[in-house]
């Protein structure tokens, strides 16, 4: 797998996948971002996988788009590449597919993660970082606006003037000041950042994988509708995951003062 863009790692119930192009600081070509998707795809049909880790190999995350692929790269004398089909046709069905994903995700950003790297990080449900990571909306910088989400999760996550802030001037935000104003869950010294998200992915793993994934897709619902529509939605969403056996383990695990064996996804 050395020579592969994606390295695909399974202990227990939690699949790691590397972003393996280390000396490009993982940058994303049209190849490596199908093979990602195939390692996703694989995961959400693997009924024992019960979470997803994506982190970089070497000193970087992912510095996004590799310029020099094909795919976008001008060529001189020749009309301009239309970007939009590498987002059509690449990124956009990876990223929702890892987003609608049926099991928890965690990025573990242990570099720089610029542009759709960035957003790739923080398209999944949990994003820790090593103290030396960073991110970066790059897009302004090469004359584009952000893509791979941006425009969608920065001004959710951060609210509209620090997202403008972000994306209009790019400049690099520390893992550290991310974490303080809620882009990322968590900053973390660079030797605990795979053991803490080795950690947090095996709680994942034990906990109600349903009910999980279910609270993911009900909160980003709920941001495009109303307090009553709201309502009504949970309403819907409790009578299908009480119909399940891990709310019927949940119960007797509860009476009975012993740990629950979750078992739906």
């Amino acid at each position: 797998m050395a020579d592969e863009p994606i390295e695909v790692r399974s202990a227990g119930r939690v699949r790691t996948l590397v972003l393996n192009r280390p000396a490009a600081l993982n940058a994303c070509t049209g190849a490596m971002l199908l093979q990602l998707r195939e390692a996703l795809e694989s995961a959400a049909a693997d009924s024992s996988v019960r979470c997803v880790v994506i982190t970089g190999a070497g000193r970087a995350f992912c510095a996004g788009q590799d310029l020099s692929d094909p795919l976008v790269a001008p060529e001189e004398g020749k009309p301009a590449k239309d970007l939009g089909p590498m987002l059509t046709d690449f990124y956009n069905p990876l990223l929702r597919l890892l987003r609608e994903l049926p099991v928890p995700t965690i990025a573990a950003v242990n570099g720089v993660a610029a542009g759709s790297g960035a957003n790739l990080a923080l398209s999944c449900d949990f994003v820790l970082a090593s103290e030396k990571a960073s991110f970066i909306q790059a897009f302004a910088k090469i004359g584009l606006a952000p893509d791979s989400g941006g425009t969608w999760l920065l001004p959710r996550l951060v609210g509209r003037a620090r997202a403008l802030q972000l994306a209009m001037l790019g400049d690099k935000l520390s893992a550290a000041d991310a974490a303080a104003m809620g882009l990322i869950a968590r900053c973390l010294p660079e030797a605990a950042l795979m053991p803490e998200a080795e950690i947090l992915a095996a709680k994942l793993a034990d906990m109600p994988t349903r009910a999980l994934v279910e609270t993911r897709r009900a909160m980003d619902a709920a941001l495009l509708t109303g307090y009553a529509d709201a309502l009504d939605a949970e309403a819907q969403l409790q009578s299908r995951l009480g119909g399940g056996a891990d709310y019927s383990e949940g119960v007797a695990a509860f009476q009975q003062k012993r740990p629950p064996v979750f078992t739906d996804r």
